[in-house]
């Protein structure tokens, strides 16, 4: 299955038939065979009528639309869900067992420490001149795995989800140079080009989560680590979270090989964008990144389908994540 990125004014989808077909400004391009097709990502001033969507979705493909300024997502169009209901029953009970929440959330940040763990140890070997501050990192990461095992309530585990995320974020800045001007994490709007590339990674992840919670039965507005809250995908906010040290030490790679560089981006009212140069060499790497993701994102989706349908978070063993995202 395929993934097209639509990244230019002028274009415009038309459904014929099984396929769908690319026009710009009014000139035919080429052909999108429907059945290969697994999501459109579109961005800026692209044309399309409901005629296409509905194409799209019923042949169990989904639609994300992104700002044109900020790579922001605006909406995402996906096809029928997963037809057994009693998931989704099961998954809203479980927001009011706190013995699984709270085993739920530690195998899931203890996953996300161990996966921070993995890219600091391996930047160390690579940049023996940041011995130190990637040490202090690994420390805090280490203590703060520990502690997540043993903590006692929800708060406990996001606070030291915190406090290792604040170490390891510490060690992150320390591995770009300083032309990037990359100080922390910083959005709406970010203000520089790691944080601009950071956030439309985790954007895109997060609408890879919608879409295989979505496709597996599971409601994505309902997590158990992030709870539920007006607006927010709550369940595709849990499942990203131990792919974001990957995504971290992915786009660092960008930026370390010059696939992307500082020329790619510019400042426009205080915020720091890809111009579309750096989008098109983006999307160009991203798939490869992705395909592997998604593939850990439906196992690590299914292990929690599993634990939800037993309601018993126990069920998620550390070897269950460890094969999850391998």
């Amino acid at each position: 299955m395929a993934t097209v990125f639509l990244d230019q004014s002028g274009l415009e989808l038309r459904a014929d038939g099984a396929a769908l077909k690319l026009y710009y400004h009014g000139d035919y391009q080429r052909s999108l065979p429907l059945r290969l097709l697994d999501r459109i990502i579109l961005q800026g001033d692209v044309r399309l009528s409901a005629r296409v969507l509905t194409a799209i979705t019923e042949h169990g493909g989904s639609v994300v639309f992104l700002s044109k300024r900020n790579s922001n997502r605006v909406a995402i169009v996906l096809g029928g869900r997963h037809a057994d209901a009693r998931i989704r029953l099961t998954q809203y009970k479980l927001t009011e067992d706190s013995a699984f929440v709270l085993e739920y959330s530690r195998r899931l940040i203890k996953a996300k420490i161990r996966e921070q763990l993995r890219f600091m140890k391996r930047m160390l070997t690579k940049r023996p001149e940041l011995r130190k501050p990637l040490r202090d990192a690994i420390v805090t990461l280490t203590e703060r795995s520990l502690f997540v095992v043993h903590a006692g309530g929800l708060p406990t585990v996001l606070g030291a989800e915190g406090a290792a995320s604040a170490a390891y974020f510490r060690a992150y800045v320390r591995l770009y140079p300083p032309s990037l001007d990359f100080k922390g994490r910083n959005r709406r709007p970010p203000r520089d080009p790691v944080n601009a590339v950071l956030s439309l990674t985790y954007t895109l992840l997060h609408y890879e989560a919608v879409s295989v919670s979505h496709a597996m039965g599971l409601d994505p507005y309902v997590g158990y680590l992030h709870t539920p809250s007006y607006g927010r995908e709550s369940m595709a906010c849990d499942l990203i979270e131990p792919l974001r040290p990957q995504a971290d030490a992915w786009v660092l790679g960008l930026f370390r090989d010059r696939v992307l560089r500082p020329d790619h981006f510019r400042k426009d009212k205080g915020a720091c964008l890809l111009d579309k140069s750096g989008r098109a060499r983006f999307y160009h790497a991203y798939e490869q990144f992705a395909d592997i993701q998604r593939r850990r994102l439906r196992r690590l989706t299914r292990l929690i389908v599993r634990s939800i349908r037993s309601s018993h978070a126990g069920g998620m063993q550390d070897a269950g994540f460890e094969n999850a995202l391998s």
